[in-house]
């Protein structure tokens, strides 16, 4: 029996991570339970994918190779049991390795994967590479990442684009560069009709994202945004505040505000 936590404004998630990506926590089944009390009709897994890089390098963020059988064995046997609660959806966050992009698709292949969401988080990857979410200055690591998350774009292989604005640039001209990069990204998408995400994890966080460079953007090209919880754990679903704020964002720059998505074939109960 749902608790008063059932008129909390979103409905819809499909940013949710798992305890295999090593810094979330949580069963799976608590996941569903949170979700289902915070009044979510929707939910979508989408941790960290495995990702097959050079053979024996081991990921400490994402589902390690060897647990994609439990990850998918388990969200699709609670997709079954809870299938009157709420609607389940099995997905991924994938960065976009152009290296190793084809290998992932490969991998996936064989798996009842029903969407993936882009969360670029490292250039030029992650064994070798560095995570842009801390603060840098070499403008050519922006560039980068602007380049692979638009030729992601154009793979149309992603739903929806995570934390676009994650790049924690600080460098020379950095207000002008930012802004750049966020045009960039939001031209792209919106050339392939992408949504692109406002992350509420980010917001509670008081992060550098989600950020006006970026709304900024989509409000100039009209992008189609989502409220992405990004959770981790599954006291994250119900926050209300952080979520009227998150619509308060999109409101303030007139942005179109995704409550579903479509494209998986999902509706919102509304009667």
């Amino acid at each position: 029996m749902l608790s008063e936590k059932k008129e909390q404004a979103i409905k819809a998630n499909y940013h949710t991570h798992t305890k295999r990506c090593h810094h979330a926590r949580g069963e799976d089944r608590e996941y569903v339970e949170a979700a289902i009390e915070a009044g979510l009709q929707i939910l979508g897994f989408s941790d960290h994918t495995p990702y097959p890089v050079r053979e024996g390098f081991v990921s400490g963020m994402r589902i390690s190779l060897d647990e994609a059988d439990d990850y998918f064995y388990s969200i699709s046997s609670l997709k079954k049991e809870y299938a009157k609660d709420i609607k389940i959806h099995i997905g991924v966050e994938a960065e976009y390795f152009p290296e190793h992009f084809h290998k992932l698709l490969d991998f996936m292949k064989d798996y009842p994967l029903e969407y993936m969401i882009l969360g670029e988080h490292f250039v030029p990857e992650e064994e070798r590479g560095r995570y842009l979410g801390a603060p840098f200055t070499d403008v050519a690591l922006l560039e980068e990442y602007t380049k692979d998350v638009i030729e992601a774009i154009h793979t149309g292989k992603f739903l929806y684009v995570a934390h676009p604005d994650l790049p924690n640039y600080v460098g020379e001209d950095k207000d002008q560069k930012i802004t750049d990069a966020m045009e960039q990204i939001c031209a792209a998408a919106k050339q392939a009709n992408l949504p692109l995400e406002i992350n509420m994890l980010g917001h509670v966080r008081g992060g550098q994202y989600p950020s006006d460079y970026l709304l900024k953007a989509a409000a100039k090209y009209g992008n189609d945004m989502i409220i992405g919880m990004d959770v981790h754990n599954p006291k994250h679903f119900y926050n209300p505040k952080a979520i009227d704020e998150c619509i308060g964002m999109a409101e303030r720059y007139h942005l179109n505000l995704l409550t579903c998505l479509p494209a998986l074939g999902d509706e919102l109960n509304v009667g």
